[in-house]
């Protein structure tokens, strides 16, 4: 029987039981870029994209999402999340925006998969408000880069 989880004796999928777990602060910071056209990228901070703004289409999208995840994915705790923020940077040669997010919470399990979709979601965002004018945009490396817990103090 594997040691993971979210598994029973059975082996059989079940949601991890986390009500003995102690309430901490818990955030978790997550990026990952969207490589396009020069000339994407420059109608995107022009505003120029006409199904409207994309930057702030894309921060709304990402901040939803990171609210929804226990919907969207199997067996991850539903949370209530205290803060959530999407962030964007231009890559280096001007060809990739750069999207940050950082979720945050006080309970008993991390918010890892909600920083984590919240970047997916707004780069997917960007994607469906360019594709008509670049079709060869990649979502890339999207990862997890910091996760924090500390106890709460009185």
């Amino acid at each position: 029987m594997s040691e993971f989880s979210h598994l029973d004796a059975r082996g059989e999928a079940r949601m991890v039981d986390v009500s003995q777990k102690p309430a901490v602060r818990r955030e978790a910071v997550a990026t990952g870029s969207l490589r396009m056209q020069p000339e994407t990228l420059a109608k995107i901070t022009a505003n120029e994209i006409a199904k409207g703004n994309v930057l702030a289409t894309a921060r709304i999208a990402g901040i939803q999402a990171a609210k929804r995840t226990g919907e969207l994915i199997p067996l991850c705790h539903p949370l209530g999340l205290t803060h959530c923020s999407v962030d964007f940077e231009w890559g280096p040669a001007q060809d990739r925006i750069l999207i940050t997010a950082v979720a945050r919470t006080v309970g008993p399990t991390g918010v890892e998969m909600e920083a984590l979709t919240a970047v997916a979601v707004a780069a997917l965002t960007i994607y469906d408000m360019c594709k008509a004018v670049d079709k060869g945009m990649v979502m890339e490396e999207v990862r997890l880069i910091r996760k924090l817990k500390e106890p709460l103090t009185s």
